[in-house]
């Protein structure tokens, strides 16, 4: 193993990570979210289990958009005119992203919901 291209492969990661955010606005979105889920679920002394959840759901989403604007660019590069494929993948990429997001919901609606409305009642 080349220990010096392994390293490097790192610094491709991170190279990734700050490129997604700085260029896809809904990945800072979800960031942004997920930070707030995040910093509610601790103020609420959520379970580790619960909290293993929420976290497991806002990395979920974050990577499924992160992998839907990879797919978008790539067409974007290959196929510069409107094509049925390259709606096809465009579609399919943001449906998992819709998907992704629909569990965080539903994570957040059991675990922190009852949690929430007990402060009120």
């Amino acid at each position: 193993m080349n220990l010096a291209k392994f390293i490097r492969s790192f610094g491709y990661a991170f190279d990734g990570l700050k490129l997604s955010v700085t260029v896809d606005q809904n990945v800072r979105l979800h960031l942004i979210v997920g930070t707030l889920v995040l910093a509610i679920s601790l103020l609420l002394k959520i379970t580790t289990v619960e909290l293993l959840f929420v976290i497991f759901a806002i990395f979920f989403v974050v990577i499924c958009e992160m992998l839907n604007t990879a797919i978008e660019e790539m067409t974007n590069l290959i196929k510069i005119e409107h094509s049925k494929e390259a709606r096809i993948a465009k579609d399919i990429a943001a449906a998992a992203v819709l998907l992704s997001a629909i569990f965080a919901v539903i994570v957040g609606a059991i675990v922190l919901v009852p949690r929430i409305l007990s402060l009120f009642v």
